[in-house]
């Protein structure tokens, strides 16, 4: 008997993964694989900023080469300027801060090298918010630096997204 019930859990478990399996199919998702861009070589010019590495990592990594002269390259993209805003949402009654709102932005501009006329500046932004206590000053601040990393990812992606669609849209 105890096999028996064993077997059948096991089953169970089976065909919750089975139906687990068939329902993220079903709605379309599939797991974050490389970006889809058209070029194959890039040149970045402007500020370098916090997430310029990443940006660099994740362009490599989907099959891009990152060009120094702008003469060779197929896109040419310039990184204006970023922005790290850290406010306060909400106050206890004794007048401490419970809960932050942290918001990254970054503004950036691309071009073809044979048009002489950059495109409109583009801001990318992402915001967390998380809540706050002195006695978990540490904890929080790893928590604020966590959040910081993730919103840098985020943004990193938005731009590859709309790089794809720039791409995309011209002939």
């Amino acid at each position: 008997m105890g096999k028996l019930k064993n077997s059948l859990g096991g089953f169970a478990v089976c065909s919750w993964l089975a139906m687990a399996c068939l329902l993220l199919t079903a709605c379309g998702f599939h797991p974050r694989g490389m970006s889809e861009v058209t070029f194959k070589t890039i040149s970045i010019q402007g500020n370098s900023l916090s997430m310029s590495r990443e940006l660099r990592q994740t362009l490599k990594s989907n099959g891009i080469r990152l060009l120094d002269y702008q003469d060779d390259a197929a896109l040419l993209f310039e990184m204006i300027d970023e922005s790290n805003e850290k406010r306060i949402l909400s106050l206890s009654g004794g007048g401490t801060v419970r809960e932050y709102e942290l918001v990254y932005k970054v503004t950036f501009r691309t071009r073809l090298p044979n048009n002489p006329i950059w495109s409109e500046p583009q801001t990318v932004q992402s915001r967390r918010n998380f809540s706050y206590d002195d006695k978990a000053l540490l904890a929080k601040l790893d928590e604020e630096n966590k959040l910081n990393a993730d919103m840098h990812s985020e943004v990193v992606r938005e731009i590859m997204r709309r790089l794809s669609a720039i791409k995309q849209l011209q002939p």
